[in-house]
């Protein structure tokens, strides 16, 4: 009996991720929906990741290794994969990250029943506790962009969903991306990306299912573990900058007080506490400069920022 035809394409990049992309493959081979292609971009590493995706192409005939002999960054080898996908549906999977074994037929399952653009799931970061990494809570953020299940709506009438700004966590429909492609050179290159999606959607649907474990590397390595450095910050800030004037230019302002909330709750508080032992002054006038910034968005007066959320800083 020949396999089933399959029904969504899986873009999984990662650069020098040799130790975690096992799992990231085998949270794959796991999913109850098994109607599903991955492609493997390997973005110029220089460990071993070369020979995982290779192994696992080799092994089973789903997955395709595009390989990359130059890093050119997250945004760029998703791109790459996006060329590629021939599927009705997409998804992203970050290498060193993980599905839960009912995402896919949860999110595909969802559209099916919708018809809406794409599907956003919630998500846990998994941090190590002893010898492995174990999965935390869902966030009240994130809760509250995908909790309760909605179908059709529109970050007009949902615009807490626009917390939800990871790539990971979304299944969409191809042809949706006719248009849509990430930033490249820069980090944080999901922000703005995600934005547009809420605001081109007709329709999208959130679930409140975990879908996704979002690795917190021990090593520190991860890009988003990486704010104290001058050059990640101006990307963190900018993504943050180009989100709101999405939101703003399609007149989401519900959306943008929503995100003002959290980055006053969320986002800030960190960077001050960088900022105010940073031996580069640079860095505490770029984030004074940002703070300047949102107060004086119009939007800002409607933005309660709830501060019990910097308690959940250390997820």
């Amino acid at each position: 009996m020949s396999a089933p035809d399959p029904i969504v394409t899986m873009i999984v990049p990662g650069r020098d991720i040799a130790a975690f992309a096992p799992a990231a493959i085998d949270s794959l081979r796991a999913q109850t929906e098994p109607r599903w292609r991955a492609i493997l971009v390997d973005d110029g590493s220089t460990d071993a990741t070369d020979d995982v995706f290779r192994a696992a192409a080799a092994d089973d005939p789903r997955f395709r290794l595009l390989r990359r002999d130059e890093a050119h960054g997250l945004g760029a080898a998703r791109n790459a994969g996006l060329e590629l996908v021939d599927t009705p549906l997409l998804g992203f999977l970050d290498a060193d990250d993980e599905l839960t074994p009912t995402a896919l037929a949860r999110l595909t399952g969802t559209l099916a029943e919708s018809g809406s653009d794409f599907v956003a799931g919630a998500y846990v970061r998994t941090r190590t506790r002893g010898d492995s990494y174990v999965a935390g809570r869902v966030q009240p953020w994130v809760a509250a962009a995908t909790d309760p299940q909605r179908l059709g709506t529109t970050i007009l009438d949902h615009p807490a969903a626009s917390a939800n700004i990871v790539a990971w966590s979304k299944i969409s429909r191809t042809d949706f991306w006719a248009d849509l492609r990430f930033p490249e050179g820069v980090a944080y290159e999901d922000q703005v990306v995600a934005q547009l999606m809420y605001t081109q959607a007709t329709a999208f649907d959130v679930i409140p299912d975990v879908v996704a474990h979002w690795r917190v590397r021990a090593d520190g390595t991860s890009i988003t573990q990486g704010k104290a450095r001058l050059p990640v910050l101006l990307d963190y800030l900018a993504a943050l900058r180009g989100g709101i004037r999405v939101l703003q230019d399609a007149g989401a302002h519900d959306a943008v007080a929503a995100r003002l909330s959290l980055i006053v709750a969320m986002d800030l508080p960190p960077l001050h506490e960088i900022a105010r032992t940073h031996l580069d002054p640079a860095y505490a006038a770029a984030v004074s400069e940002f703070v300047t910034e949102i107060e004086a968005l119009p939007e800002f007066a409607h933005a309660s920022p709830d501060h019990s959320l910097t308690a959940a800083l250390s997820w």
